[in-house]
């Protein structure tokens, strides 16, 4: 191998991006004037891209009438990813059997997201919490070197 080069199999680490801890969909996927129409396009989104792993509409609805014991079609799928079929919003439980065949937790974020929240893999959670305990840690600190300034200045140290 000549001198500077790398081998073809060398991680570039200046090129690596850290994995996103939220998936959501792109505005422009979901753009829509109410919040049914997002949904609707959300819905139809998840649908193209579980086609494009080889998971049929008609594959689709089998495996949520499985998981909701229940009769889901794929003339059902087809009305809740139209934006125009407003009569025909996903109902929570069909919306949860997607979630289940599908895996696309863009859904939930499409739903978490406009009230500010987020919707991440659970392993993540320790990282969050030790966040938020360092964030009051420094909080207190800030707080324990106040009263000490204040105590200094006051004559009781």
């Amino acid at each position: 191998m000549a001198r500077g080069s790398s081998p073809s199999n060398q991680l570039d680490l200046l090129t690596w991006q850290p994995p996103e801890a939220v998936a959501r969909f792109e505005d422009h996927i979901v753009r829509s004037a109410t919040i049914a129409g997002r949904i609707a396009h959300g819905v139809a989104a998840s649908l193209r891209d579980a086609a494009g792993r080889g998971l049929t509409r008609a594959d689709i609805a089998k495996r949520m009438s499985l998981y909701l014991g229940t009769a889901v079609s794929k003339a059902m799928l087809d009305a809740y990813a139209s934006e125009a079929r407003e009569e025909h919003v996903i109902s929570l439980p069909r919306l949860m059997a997607l979630l289940h065949v599908t895996g696309d937790r863009r859904l939930l974020e499409l739903l978490a997201e406009p009230m500010g929240w987020a919707v991440i893999d659970r392993r993540h959670l320790p990282l969050i919490q030790l966040a938020a305990v360092q964030e009051r840690r420094d909080e207190l600190a800030r707080q324990a070197d106040a009263l000490r300034r204040a105590a200094r200045a006051g004559g009781a140290l």
